[in-house]
């Protein structure tokens, strides 16, 4: 591997609320061992996996792997449900979630008139900016660095959006994650944003359409939705379950197929390789099925469990096993 070029990679980090945790673990997992034979050239995420992305992306541009791993643990340290009265809206929610998932009627209410969707943006955005300086990043994407990418949905023009390099603010990143049953939308640029699981889940256009020399050879997803589920779904929380898993992967199956199909031209000799380059997909799953309620539990040891699976997973990943 040292007697060529490094293998170029992009990474693509899916969205799922609390579990991606996961994509923590398997970030820090990845980038704790990481291997010289390997060049990161873009990180991508949606929704969660956007936290890690930029987490992961302004740690190794500022101050190598080291301070990217502290910081994935910051901010999900800082994102969890710590004291008490945390702790207790943690519980209502994820007891609320599992109830509508079973089919029971359960009083709702617009995040626009509940003080708690205000609190919790807040709160994620007080998280972010603590531990990212976005007015640094400007003078960072002067240098050649890892392309960085968040997915949002422009819910007024009815299309997805992504927000790259230095665009990537604190709103932007709001905007990834404002689910619209939780979180108010998010206005950037005269428009309103909602969750990207809507649209790029996770983004991957943006990390192949660049220069061609920054182009991916690989192309690794952290998956957090199950892609197969064993036997046939009949009650109602199953079929909840599966029906938040599929949503998750289409947009993530579409792009996916964008690229094999680009593969299989240039195989085939539809394509030039001299012009077009292929790109090899793996993926690493959280091979792990969780009730779709979980997906907004903050619980700590909850989190430790998913983050303690992800470096699991990563360990398996660059083994080989």
């Amino acid at each position: 591997m040292s007697e060529r070029d490094p293998t170029k990679v992009a990474i693509a980090c899916q969205g799922g609320g609390s579990h991606t945790a996961f994509t923590a673990g398997v970030l820090k997992g990845l980038l704790r061992e990481w291997d010289d034979g390997y060049e990161l050239v873009g990180i991508s995420g949606t929704s969660g996996g956007a936290f890690n992305a930029l987490a992961a992306w302004y740690g190794l541009v500022t101050d190598g792997e080291e301070r990217a791993i502290e910081l994935l643990d910051a901010i999900w340290h800082d994102l969890a449900a710590d004291d008490l009265t945390d702790r207790v809206a943690n519980q209502w929610v994820v007891g609320l979630s599992r109830i509508e998932a079973s089919g029971l009627p359960v009083p709702q209410a617009s995040p626009y008139v509940t003080p708690g969707s205000r609190l919790g943006k807040e709160r994620i955005r007080r998280t972010l900016e603590r531990h990212i300086d976005f007015d640094a990043l400007p003078d960072l994407c002067e240098r050649e660095i890892p392309e960085l990418v968040v997915g949002t949905v422009n819910i007024n023009a009815g299309i997805f959006e992504t927000f790259t390099n230095e665009d990537v603010t604190p709103d932007a990143v709001l905007a990834s994650a404002a689910v619209p049953t939780l979180f108010e939308a998010v206005e950037i640029d005269g428009h309103y944003h909602w969750d990207g699981l809507f649209s790029q889940n996770p983004p991957i256009d943006d990390l192949m359409t660049v220069d061609s020399a920054r182009k991916p050879d690989e192309l690794w997803v952290i998956q957090i939705n199950p892609q197969e589920r064993e036997g046939e779904p009949t009650s109602l929380e199953e079929i909840a379950d599966r029906r938040n898993e599929l949503a998750g992967n289409i947009s993530l199956n579409q792009e996916l197929r964008v690229i094999q199909r680009v593969n299989e031209w240039i195989d085939a000799g539809h394509l030039p390789e001299g012009d077009f380059s292929k790109t090899r997909i793996r993926r690493i799953a959280m091979g792990e099925a969780y009730h779709c309620s979980t997906k907004v539990d903050r619980s700590p040891s909850f989190l430790r469990e998913l983050i303690e699976l992800g470096e699991q997973r990563a360990t398996e990943f660059r083994t080989g096993e």
